[in-house]
């Protein structure tokens, strides 16, 4: 079957020039004899003209180049017209990209998309939310809220942004019902986590997998500051999946299907880094073999992780 691609690019993502990566798009399908259009993404999330063209003009594949907010964005809008994904990461963290093992180089992540295969991957919702990646409540969330106001973006900012908010940061309650038993807690912030990390290789559920039809849960306890630290790097170095214990505050990490989240103290919420109005009651459930997502085999994946 012969490929016809939409490339859609954020022309806000990230720090990169995106002419660079048209130009390099061009190039590549050009070599490839590979029929294809560009078109911006929509910061609406309105792609009614690309799904039309999806359905009546042989559309194969959507690729955004962007972060993960847009990519998230796209897939939930266009996920029911049995397309192919992918993904070029242009983002400030590119969760999904990394999780994946797709390159963050332009020229070998456009490569992927003619050499990968479209791999099954879940998804999950938290109300009326999409997310496709990892999305929380708290510390976390209130950083990508202050950095969605700055008007430089890239990696620097977002950690200025975090030392900010670590300063001043607070615990918030919350009633969590998962796998049958409730917990009332303080904490700094709870993610919920498809993907195994919040971006740049900062591996927050480091047993999470894109297809394993599971949501890490991984909640941040009330504690010294220093601590915290201390507990959170304890949690990326140990690697381990415990079941849920209450007695000694730390870092609490499970995994289930399903959750509710009761938010008496409104701490804000973020959805695949991008900040969301919050709300009093979260329900959240993963959504199994959501879409298809174009990575490397697992002959290529496993190369590039020996490196």
């Amino acid at each position: 079957m012969k490929r016809r691609i939409i490339f859609l690019l954020n022309p806000v993502a990230g720090t990169g020039n995106k002419s660079r990566i048209r130009k390099l798009i061009e190039k590549k399908c050009a070599a490839s004899a590979t029929d294809f259009e560009i078109y911006p993404t929509n910061a609406e999330g309105d792609y009614l003209p690309i799904r039309s063209k999806i359905l009546y003009e042989g559309v194969t594949d959507i690729v955004v180049a962007g972060g993960d907010g847009t990519i998230s964005s796209v897939v939930h809008s266009l996920r029911d017209t049995n397309v192919n994904f992918g993904l070029i990461p242009c983002g400030s963290g590119n969760g999904l990209a990394f999780c994946a093992g797709i390159s963050k180089n332009p020229h070998r992540a456009i490569d992927l998309i003619f050499t990968g295969t479209p791999v099954l991957t879940d998804a999950f919702t938290i109300n009326d939310n999409f997310s496709c990646m990892l999305s929380g409540l708290g510390f976390d969330a209130q950083v990508a809220h202050d950095f969605a106001k700055q008007n430089r973006r890239g990696l620097l900012t977002y950690i200025r942004q975090t030392y900010n908010n670590f300063l001043k940061a607070t615990p918030y309650n919350f009633e969590i019902s998962a796998n049958g038993a409730p917990l009332f807690t303080e904490a700094f912030f709870i993610s919920i986590a498809n993907s195994n990390q919040f971006g740049n290789q900062f591996t927050i559920a480091p047993k999470a997998d894109l297809n394993d039809g599971l949501l890490d849960i991984v909640i941040v306890q009330k504690m010294n500051k220093p601590y915290m630290l201390l507990a959170v790097l304890q949690q990326i170095w140990r690697g381990e999946v415990k079941e849920v214990r209450y007695k000694k505050k730390g870092v609490i990490y499970y995994q289930t299907k399903s959750l509710r989240i009761k938010n008496p103290d409104s701490a804000p919420l973020h959805i695949d880094g991008d900040p969301k109005p919050t709300a009093a009651l979260f329900d959240i459930r993963v959504v199994p073999d959501a879409f298809r997502l174009i990575r490397p085999s697992e002959h290529q994946f496993a190369k590039k992780r020996s490196f």
